[in-house]
């Protein structure tokens, strides 16, 4: 009798795992640069022995990133970056080297190019990229190059993950490139643009819909067996 709870409470548990994924998107609609997650299920099958039929149990430990481009808003900020096409931003974190497709970039007093948290922008080699004070207008063009006043002053960096399926998500935006990053090949920069979150707000809310309604007939279910086990208990017990 206990296989039955203890399928529909893993089922339970993957729902509620998806539904709080849901929620953390929609939380992040109009997050600049923010890539939706989705849940993905795996199934675990065991064979009972004997005349029993085999158990199926449903798991969802695995989240999959949805890497599709966002839109694209004008800002017209000197420092607001769009990635068009394939790539990320490298950033420098307490953690180490991280990606980002969120290109709302400011200088510090100190004259780095820092992201909205503090963390300093990083050209393909890894080192902070510097915008000095008074040197002129400020152009960045797709490839990263950055100038002042029409002279070359450095480069922002431009990279792909070398294993995209194995990238884990630090925070919001952040990701880590556990296998490591190269120069992106394809991917272009947009100055004065920011790219929107990806995530669709009504598909969002359809999915959770499913999603609720899911986990109340799971409920449903998980109260008539206690039931029919209290039933059969009682019957023995006479």
């Amino acid at each position: 009798m206990e296989n039955a709870t203890y399928a529909g409470i893993t089922r339970q548990n993957g729902l509620m795992s998806e539904m709080r994924t849901i929620a953390n998107n929609i939380a992040n609609a109009s997050t600049t640069g923010f890539k939706a997650e989705e849940v993905m299920f795996s199934e675990h099958v065991k064979r009972l022995g004997g005349d029993n039929a085999s158990l199926s149990m449903a798991t969802a430990n695995v989240r999959h990133t949805v890497q599709v481009q966002g839109g694209l808003s004008q800002t017209g900020g000197t420092f607001d970056l769009a990635i068009e096409g394939d790539g990320f931003f490298l950033v420098e974190t307490p953690g180490g080297q991280r990606l980002t497709r969120s290109g709302a970039f400011t200088p510090n007093g100190d004259g780095d190019l820092v992201t909205m948290d503090g963390y300093p922008v990083l050209d393909a080699g890894g080192a902070p990229v510097f915008v000095p004070q008074g040197a002129g207008p400020i152009g960045i063009s797709p490839d990263g190059t950055m100038s002042a006043g029409g002279q070359p002053i450095g480069q922002i960096g431009l990279v792909v993950p070398n294993n995209p399926a194995q990238m884990i998500r630090e925070s919001g935006t952040l990701f880590d490139a556990r296998d490591g990053f190269d120069i992106a090949p394809n991917g272009r920069m947009m100055q004065g643009f920011l790219e929107d979150s990806n995530v669709n707000p009504i598909t969002q809310i359809g999915r959770m819909i499913e999603v609720q309604r899911a986990y109340e007939l799971g409920q449903t279910f998980a109260e008539k067996e206690d039931e029919r086990i209290r039933s059969v208990i009682k019957a023995i017990g006479r």
